[in-house]
């Protein structure tokens, strides 16, 4: 995965993207977001694939933007989610401090 990111970070570079204005990345982000809620709804694999690639292609150039490595983000959130318990309820995994709350 790091080469690809470090790829796209340069393709970024390569057209002064990493300097660009980080607002206009996430309205990028909500577009890609758009095409993957479209795939879904309307069954189509190979949209939800080009659209999740695309999204991680947008969030890594929204964390160059940033001054933020993208690969320490996916660890931070990792390490929040490695040892989560939960179930799932009605097809939705529901973290077990949730689940106390609703008791």
């Amino acid at each position: 995965m790091t080469n690809l990111t470090d790829k796209i970070k340069q393709w970024a570079v390569d057209r002064n993207l990493h300097t660009a204005n980080p607002d206009k990345q996430m309205l990028k982000l909500f577009e890609e977001l758009g095409e993957l809620a479209e795939g879904m709804a309307k069954t189509r694999p190979d949209q939800v694939k080009d659209s999740i690639g695309d999204i991680y292609v947008v969030l890594t150039i929204l964390s160059l933007q940033l001054g933020i490595d993208i690969e320490d983000c996916i660890a931070i959130a990792y390490d929040e989610i490695k040892d989560r318990k939960g179930r799932m309820v009605d097809g939705v995994f529901v973290k077990e401090a949730d689940l106390k709350e609703a008791e």
